[in-house]
């Protein structure tokens, strides 16, 4: 058939039929390129990175320092506007500096992968994932969709905001084109077909992960009862759980009435202890419900807040503000001169007595080097009278993004699929 048949649409079924060959041909040739591209950038990873298996074995992927690196972040928040929060969008909301994007965690004797969104997606193909916490939770959801979505930015998605559910999914299922529709579109809707992950990330919202009821209008955290929220998380194939700053909430920010254990009421009691209840639930329910050879359990540790100067300026001749505010850079070194959380000593003991123990993403040290990474006053929750007040209003407590939620999702992956 000659070109200029096909232009004059002499014989339109053959017109088809040639743009559809043309079609094929296009799709064979870019799949196979991106297998071979995958398949070279997979075994470039296996060269260069020591096998990480379990916490620490045969890397201390946990235990470094931060490093200065231009190349980061691994994306813009002005390219994931969509996703991210205005609580956590602090460039968005006049944050004036930026160097506290361009740190990298430096695991002390191995190299940590940088973040593939595309592989990712691959290893990840029509699997389902949840985080399964408060806002720290949340602030991390959010960071790992930024990442992905900048990888793969052509990738068709869907989005669903709720409470206490929400979700993120890369590439439903592409539409067929019919046979007889012959358009320059189905060369576009043909490839699509390849990157038809059907991967979902959604979010639960459990800030103390065991189940909260109202009885006579009152809010009653059930400290031995996880099954109601349970209930959305069986069927994941990957779930990675957080939890800690709610239970030391007190006053207006207390998000329960009464605390009910083993058929008593308490208005009150010491707070590691309800904590140390409250995880042993937890983790009962995923040792009798979840067979870990379908699904991966992790547990995010304690993430730090940075409220308290005198914790970090040690030594120095005195702290020019009472929290996080206006702070720049991060601590030098592998420790952090403040006090370890109390909350981590109850999550050490409750994983470690686990039958199936969850992958413990042990953050809490390398976040509490980041006292520079809070939005401070640039948070979208924050009314122009709390940014003008730094000392009563800044936000020490969530991280910006981009920022160090990056790197939590840098380990993940790295835990996840090395």
């Amino acid at each position: 058939m000659s070109l200029a048949c096909i232009r004059s649409s002499c014989n339109p079924l053959a017109s088809c039929f040639a743009i559809v060959f043309l079609v094929l041909l296009q799709t064979k040739v870019a799949t196979s390129a991106l297998i071979m591209s995958m398949r070279n950038h997979h075994n470039h990873h296996q060269h260069r990175l020591p096998r990480l298996q379990a916490n620490q074995s045969t890397c201390a992927l946990f235990v470094g320092t931060w490093v200065r690196d231009e190349s980061y972040p691994l994306y813009q928040s002005s390219n994931c506007p969509t996703i991210i929060d205005a609580q956590f969008n602090c460039q968005m909301y006049g944050r004036p500096d930026s160097d506290y994007l361009k740190y990298r965690w430096q695991p002390l004797n191995c190299e940590l992968p940088r973040f593939n969104g595309l592989e990712f997606l691959q290893n990840m193909r029509g699997k389902s994932m949840m985080f399964v916490g408060d806002s720290l939770g949340r602030n991390q959801w959010e960071s790992l969709i930024c990442l992905i979505s900048s990888s793969v930015p052509r990738t068709s998605t869907q989005m669903s905001r709720g409470e206490p559910f929400s979700i993120f999914k890369f590439s439903v299922s592409s539409p067929v084109p019919n046979s007889h529709y012959c358009h320059s579109t189905l060369l576009e809707m043909r490839i699509d077909k390849i990157h038809d992950y059907d991967v979902s990330i959604s979010f639960y919202k459990a800030p103390y992960l065991v189940d909260i009821d109202v009885v006579q209008g009152k809010r009653v955290l059930r400290l031995e009862e996880v099954s109601g929220n349970a209930n959305a998380w069986r069927n994941a194939d990957v779930l990675i759980f957080n939890t800690g700053h709610w239970w030391s909430h007190k006053g207006s920010l207390q998000g329960w009435d009464y605390m009910e254990s083993g058929g008593t009421f308490y208005q009150d009691m010491d707070r590691l202890v309800a904590l140390e209840r409250g995880l042993r639930t937890w983790a009962k329910w995923v040792d009798s419900n979840i067979d870990s050879t379908r699904t991966r359990v992790f547990f995010q540790s304690i993430s730090p807040t940075h409220y308290n100067p005198s914790e970090w300026s040690a030594g120095t001749t005195g702290a020019t503000t009472r929290n996080c505010y206006g702070e720049t850079t991060p601590m030098n070194g592998m420790t952090y001169p403040g006090a370890y959380p109390d909350q981590m000593r109850v999550v050490d003991t409750v994983i470690r007595e686990m039958h199936n123990p969850a992958y413990l993403l042990d953050i809490t040290m390398l976040s509490e080097l980041r006292k520079d990474g809070h939005p401070s006053i640039y948070s979208g929750d924050l009314s122009p009278q709390q940014r003008a007040d730094p000392s009563g209003s800044a936000d020490c407590s969530h991280w910006c993004l981009p920022g160090l939620p990056d790197t939590w999702n840098q380990l993940f992956y790295a835990a996840l699929f090395f």
